[in-house]
């Protein structure tokens, strides 16, 4: 959510802001309601002292009678002030957060700018095969019985893949617990107001599983329930930045994705992901050595992992409404030829907590808005496309990441 101030001082670039992430706001709209929602709480504030005024004053019948004509004004003025404040939210509610000078401006994927590659896709000596043909020969997941059992997209993970699942996930968890990251299991099942202030509502809305119950989503990422976890909050400047590294399922509608991905396990309704959180001060300069530090987590696990990736720097038209800088890390797949995406990494600012009330209390006594960041350290089971593909052999067999063999107690998945 951006400051009412903020937009009437910056009316052309939130403006421009909104055309670039191809968004529509009806600006004037807002600062029409935003005039008659100030005249409103003017009229309602002194038509308040005038009654406290009388309070205190004799009862005559020309005081009951005035009394009585302030106590009707004032109800109806509150009413009006009611349906102005919803409406102004409403509108509010849509309007999408400024992006960074640095962002470059682009109406889709086409605008995005290749900012690192690491690693050199393996050339092979043989016809490699997708993760889809290797999971089938080795019996390492069963996508026909998913599907029936679970629908579209469903899956099952099977033998040494869902142990390989299992220790990648771990992995990732500990390495980030290591570095000093609060370890969390997030709740997958969160309420409206979560949704509302991660951003994914309203304008994805579609994405989302709704459950029976009155007031209770799925999550699709851990991001959601971790940055509502201070909501209503003021925290102390000493005590930041928090960082958070969390493990969830999560469960994704893919509603805009018809007919894309759909045979494999790219693109899924479910799967398990950790993330990083990082809650932070009101302090741009800071926010981005934090965003430059979540990137660095997510490209060593890669590097851990020896999968070649690339980093992209996100365009306005393809970096989501409450960014204000967004990296995409994308690994090396080796049958479709190309990279796909495994990590988002984002600067927020004070959108989401805007949205979700999280402030802090600063040295000298006064409160301001947090900063928010998030960044992907892992999601599976997207990441065993990468592993199984690049680690496939001649023989059909998929050697298994040096430092997973460990955690998963063998060095080759062959049949």
């Amino acid at each position: 959510m951006l400051d009412l101030d903020y937009i009437r001082n910056n009316k052309q670039k939130v403006l421009e802001a909104a055309k670039n992430k191809n968004r529509k706001i009806d600006l004037e709209k807002i600062l029409s309601l935003d005039d008659q929602r100030r005249e409103l709480i003017k009229k309602i504030q002194t038509l308040r002292e005038e009654r406290n005024k009388l309070a205190k004053s004799k009862p005559t019948p020309e005081i009951i009678r005035h009394g009585k004509k302030i106590k009707e004004e004032l109800k109806s003025l509150e009413e009006q002030s009611t349906r102005v404040e919803e409406e102004l939210n409403n509108l509010l509610a849509f309007v999408p957060n400024v992006p960074l000078d640095e962002v470059p401006i682009g109406k889709d994927s086409s605008g995005n700018i290749e900012v690192k590659k690491w690693g050199e896709p393996r050339k092979f000596d043989f016809p490699p095969k997708s993760h889809i043909e290797l999971g089938l020969d080795l019996d390492l997941f069963d996508l026909e019985r998913g599907a029936k059992v679970s629908g579209f997209r469903g899956y099952f993970l099977k033998n040494q893949a869902s142990q390989l699942h299992l220790a990648i996930l771990f992995y990732v968890f500990q390495k980030l617990v290591k570095k000093g990251y609060t370890p969390l299991i997030a709740p997958a099942i969160v309420k409206g107001f979560t949704l509302f202030g991660s951003g994914q509502f309203p304008w994805g809305k579609q994405e989302v599983y709704k459950l029976n119950d009155e007031d209770a989503y799925l999550a699709g990422t851990a991001e959601v329930p971790v940055t509502a976890y201070f909501s209503n909050e003021i925290l102390d400047e000493k005590d930041l930045p928090k960082k958070f590294v969390a493990f969830s399922p999560c469960f994704r509608k893919e509603a805009g994705s018809y007919g894309k991905d759909t045979k494999g396990l790219y693109r899924l309704h479910e799967f398990w992901k950790v993330e990083q959180v990082i809650i932070a001060k009101n302090d741009l300069e800071e926010a981005k050595k934090l965003h430059e530090e979540l990137q660095n987590n997510t490209e060593e696990i890669l590097e851990d992992f020896e999968i070649p990736y690339r980093r992209m720097l996100m365009c306005t038209g393809d970096m989501g409404e409450p960014q204000i800088k967004k990296y995409d890390t994308e690994i090396w797949m080796p049958y479709r030829g190309g990279y796909g995406e495994i990590a988002s990494n984002s600067i927020m600012g004070d959108f989401q907590t805007r949205r979700l009330k999280i402030k802090y209390r600063k040295k000298d006594g006064q409160t301001d808005y947090c900063y928010s960041l998030n960044d992907t350290a892992i999601p599976s089971p997207r990441i065993l496309i990468a592993i199984i593909e690049n680690y496939q052999q001649k023989d059909g067999s998929v050697l298994i990441p040096k430092v997973l063999q460990p955690l998963v107690g063998f060095e080759k998945i062959k049949k």
